[in-house]
């Protein structure tokens, strides 16, 4: 029997592991079945995949489907049921995995869906189908699929025994240096209403020493990104120390030096001790994402969220204080009884936290989750097309909800990107608005989908003047310095660049005193605000944490004074 396993990913940077576990558990539990995995993205076309699956002339496929991919996965189900009828088609991933009936009443190209973890019941399945076993009669957990009786739907599987290694040769010719994913553990601790994570089962921790053994392969495989996808990494505090302590002592050595680490965390049980290891971590080596959701306590009861907020805030900033550790944190809109400004509260302590990223998200109403299945519990309207993200709530409304959406628009290309954090300071200072408030009147532009940096440095620019006690040159001195810091060519754009008759004296008296290092590229800038002369040079990497360079300054009667002609 010829298997593939396939699935869309999001983007091309990214790899997938479920298909990976899947082949795992056939070549230990059904090592006759001859089996290949087939990754594409949602950025091709659907055919794309659909003909390497069709090379491959498969009995059964198994696409892993999400709410990004769900679209391509079904047009693609459809055409391989076309070209070739006879092929089984079995869907698994919680897109499916909690409305299987629903899938199979609606997608007939679809024979059987595999609810929950897969490693065994695919391998059931395919043994039950070789050996001409009635599906109906069978007990396979998870297998959901249509019977004479109608559709039968069964609870989600759920593994109790570590899943076997997915980490084959072929795996590591398929990643080629993608950001690749690793779990030592399966489960959630906690059941927040929005999310499917606590519908996984209880934390199961995998052996450690196999665990690290993993992890050495996967930071050896020319990946620049490896993320744990531990739901809580920390629900488990001694554990965590250990795994942190151990990439601390090999990093350098056995995990090379250019890997960074991602782990997803609950902030607020962070115990003295991570604080000291993760201070000592080598600058880069490790990010965080911590999902605050907010900072209003009824909504976090509301979603069953346990959080304490004041030691949320104070441990964020006690990771923050180094500066080594790339810092993401979470914030979703929509959530029940936060309106527009309560949000707004939310967004401005986020900020106040001085993390490398905010993502503002938008709640989605997954299925399974409790948020979709009490609505009575939880009334709000929400798009019924994947990925069924809230349109309004009693507590918020449609505008509303827009108008953060451009407020995101603007968080990510100013402040998340690191292009214009200087930028953001100065009109925070000079403004008195709140971030929030900021953001939001930065927002008030229609910006064009897609635009390049220069034209968004001018767009940005002429909507900054607009603001309240902005001043023109300070304002342009802090464009100027985050564009120097934050890009490799050293040239202004356009909207900052001034015509300056010194501006050739000025570099010979910087080049001078501070001699230009051979071959290296070096950006000079004109402040006139702070009257200084500002000069990068490039021979240096970027700061790993904040994606920027080192900027010098010196001030312009410094120069003056060593350059004859003034």
């Amino acid at each position: 029997m010829k298997l593939a396993l396939a699935v869309y990913n999001s983007k091309y940077i990214h790899s997938s592991l479920a298909p990976w576990c899947l082949a795992a558990g056939l070549k230990q539990y059904a090592p006759w079945v001859e089996c290949r995995v087939h990754e594409g993205t949602i950025n091709q076309p659907v055919e794309r995949l659909v003909e390497q699956i069709l090379r491959q002339q498969p009995d059964m496929v198994g696409f892993a489907v999400y709410i990004w991919n769900r679209t391509h996965t079904m047009q693609a189900a459809k055409q391989l049921k076309q070209q070739l009828p006879q092929c089984k088609i079995i869907l698994g991933g919680p897109e499916v995995s909690y409305n299987a009936a629903a899938v199979l009443q609606e997608v007939p190209q679809v024979d059987y869906i595999l609810s929950g973890e897969g490693e065994e019941s695919l391998p059931a399945l395919c043994n039950a189908i070789k050996n001409h076993t009635d599906l109906e009669k069978v007990d396979i957990e998870g297998l959901c699929l249509r019977t004479a009786q109608g559709i039968r739907v069964s609870q989600p599987a759920i593994l109790h025994d570590p899943p076997p290694d997915p980490y084959t040769q072929e795996y590591f010719d398929a990643l080629q240096g993608r950001i690749c994913y690793i779990e030592t553990t399966r489960g959630c601790p906690y059941r927040c209403a929005f999310c499917l994570s606590g519908r996984c089962g209880p934390v199961r921790c995998f052996e450690l020493e196999e665990m690290k053994k993993r992890i050495t392969k996967l930071a050896q495989s020319g990946t620049k990104t490896l993320k744990f996808v531990d739901r809580t990494f920390n629900a488990n505090p001694a554990r965590a120390t250990e795994i942190w302590q151990w990439i601390a002592q090999e990093y350098g050595k056995s995990l090379p030096a250019d890997v960074c680490f991602h782990f997803e965390i609950a902030g607020d049980i962070l115990k003295e001790e991570h604080f000291d290891l993760l201070a000592a971590m080598p600058v880069g080596a490790v990010q965080l994402e911590i999902g605050l959701q907010s900072f209003h306590e009824p909504t976090l009861a509301a979603i069953h969220r346990k959080t304490n907020c004041k030691k949320l805030a104070e441990n964020i900033r006690r990771l923050a204080r180094p500066q080594n550790i790339h810092l993401h944190i979470d914030l979703i809109a929509g959530l029940p009884l936060e309106t527009y400004s309560i949000f707004a509260d939310s967004f401005n302590i986020a900020f106040s936290l001085e993390p490398q990223m905010l993502q503002l998200g938008f709640l989605k109403l997954l299925h399974g989750a409790d948020m979709r299945e009490l609505p009575q519990e939880y009334p709000c309207r929400f798009d019924p097309a994947p990925p069924y993200q809230v349109i309004d709530t009693p507590w918020i409304d449609q505008n509303e909800l827009h108008k953060l959406h451009k407020i995101e628009d603007v968080v990510e290309k100013t402040y998340n990107s690191g292009r214009f954090r200087k930028t953001i300071a100065y009109l925070l200072q000079a403004s008195g608005y709140t971030p929030f408030e900021l953001f939001e009147r930065l927002s008030d532009c229609e910006i064009p989908e897609k635009i390049g940096l220069d034209d968004y440095t001018a767009l940005l620019f002429e909507q900054a003047l607009q603001l309240p006690k902005i001043e023109q040159e300070a304002l342009r001195d802090a464009m100027c310095t985050d564009r120097m810091e934050s890009n490799g060519t050293g040239k202004l754009p356009r909207c900052l660049h001034r015509e300056d008759k010194s501006l050739k004296a000025y570099k010979t008296a910087l080049n001078a005193r501070f001699p230009q290092p051979n071959s290296t590229k070096r950006g000079v800038a004109v402040l006139y605000a702070s009257k200084q002369l500002l000069w990068v040079d490039y021979d240096q990497p970027a700061h790993p944490v904040t994606g920027r360079r080192k900027a010098n300054r010196i001030a312009l009667d410094d120069l003056r004074k060593q350059t004859e002609g003034f």
